[in-house]
């Protein structure tokens, strides 16, 4: 391996590793404060805080973030320690075991054989990104990228994969013989291990019946969200309140992963307030379907299931079909089909076609108020007219329905 091929591994290791650290803050971040807005969240096309807050974030319970700082991490500690060129005396002889590695051989071969694995695995990330969230995450195309130039420079430089393996089991004998190396790499393993361990709980994979716990704001963190709460703007939202002392509207998108899991996670707090009268609730709709909506994140089923919540409605069965959306919501995303037999399956809708081209007015209806509004994505919250983009914990919702409530009963 020469110096140069040396310097553009570890040039690609060390780019696809900063993308992984800023992924892993953001991801950590995203799931800790309520106010924080990801950078890079440009649109609803662009948009890491899609990816990350999806299930395709995690992968077997690890954040693929972290994953990405472990994978990238390695490589760079292969690269980094790899022995420089040698250069070689000419006529000396010199044994063919000696000679596999003179020139970091070995290492771009070691490069090439965990490139092929993060191939495959950024393929399958970029899969999901592209065909099922239809969103460009930049971090994440940034390690792609550098996953890409690993395998390419590697390659290049490698010796024959098929003695791999042989070269691979002397130099794990080498390796055992220096501390410092088996202290790094115990530390890089550890230290990943205790990061996933210590996560925050990623709300994407809760279910129903095991929604994220519960976690009270800290004094320090109530003070907080109040103040960052009192910056967020305020507007005229045209909903009948009747008698309730405080109005939450939720523009929602059946085929979207951050409404289902405020959906899981807010089901609680919500029928507690609103059970007394004090709390309104208001679901309206802003699809991410080019069929009833101008904005698009190409959900092909999410004006279906916005005019059939709204059929059920009319029988008394939108939350029965409400919880059969979420449930079902996938991967894979369900269809137009699907939701048609779940409306008459769940919600007893048995006229679904007949009634679809008048309800779907009404949901354009929503699309155009959420417009009107500056709803960018889903879910976006009004409480008493204040806009809250994206999702907050259960604890800051409820914080903020205190503090609304405190306000109109005269409280500072």
């Amino acid at each position: 391996m020469t110096t140069h091929t040396r310097r553009l591994l570890l040039a690609f290791a060390l780019l696809g590793l900063g993308a992984s650290v800023i992924s892993t803050y953001v991801h950590h971040t995203l799931l800790t404060d309520p106010a924080y807005t990801s950078f890079c969240d440009v649109s609803t096309s662009v948009s890491c805080t899609e990816a990350y807050l999806s299930q395709y974030g995690s992968f077997l319970g690890a954040p693929v973030a972290v994953l990405g700082v472990i994978f990238f991490a390695a490589i760079v500690l292969m690269v980094a320690s790899a022995p420089p060129p040698r250069v070689i005396p000419a006529g000396k002889k010199v044994r063919a075991a000696e000679a596999v590695g003179v020139a970091g051989e070995n290492v771009a071969g070691y490069v090439f054989a965990l490139s092929l694995i993060g191939l495959a695995f950024t393929g399958y990330l970029a899969w999901a990104s592209f065909f099922q969230l239809k969103a460009l995450c930049i971090l994440c195309a940034i390690t792609y990228v550098a996953v890409v130039g690993l395998l390419v420079f590697s390659y290049r430089a490698m010796a024959p994969l098929g003695s791999l393996p042989e070269r691979f089991l002397r130099d794990a004998g080498l390796l055992v013989k220096r501390p410092a190396v088996l202290v790094i790499v115990a530390a890089l393993i550890g230290g990943g291990f205790f990061t996933i361990a210590s996560f925050p709980v990623d709300r994407a994979t809760q279910s129903e019946h095991n929604p994220a716990p519960y976690q009270p704001l800290t004094d320090l963190q109530r003070a907080q969200f109040e103040k960052w709460y009192d910056l967020q703007p305020v507007v005229n939202v045209p909903i009948d309140r009747a008698s309730a002392k405080v109005l939450i509207v939720k523009f929602n998108d059946f085929q979207c992963p951050p409404c289902r899991r405020s959906y899981y996670d807010f089901k609680g707090i919500l029928a507690k307030y609103t059970a007394t009268g004090d709390v309104k609730y208001v679901l309206r709709h802003f699809p991410l379907e080019l069929e009833c909506n101008t904005k698009n994140a190409g959900h092909m089923a999410a004006c279906e299931a916005a005019a059939a919540f709204n059929m059920a409605g009319k029988k008394g069965t939108a939350e029965k079909l409400e919880a059969w959306l979420f449930a079902n919501q996938g991967p894979p995303f369900l269809t137009p089909d699907q939701v048609r037999r779940a409306a008459e399956t769940v919600g007893g809708v048995t006229d679904f076609a007949a009634q679809y081209p008048a309800v779907l007015e009404e949901v354009k209806a929503d699309s155009q108020l959420g417009a009107q509004l500056n709803v960018q994505s889903t879910p976006t919250f009004f409480i008493n007219g204040r806009r809250i983009d994206g999702t907050i914990p259960a604890a800051a919702l409820e914080a903020a329905i205190q503090l609304e409530l405190q306000r109109v009963n005269g409280g500072s």
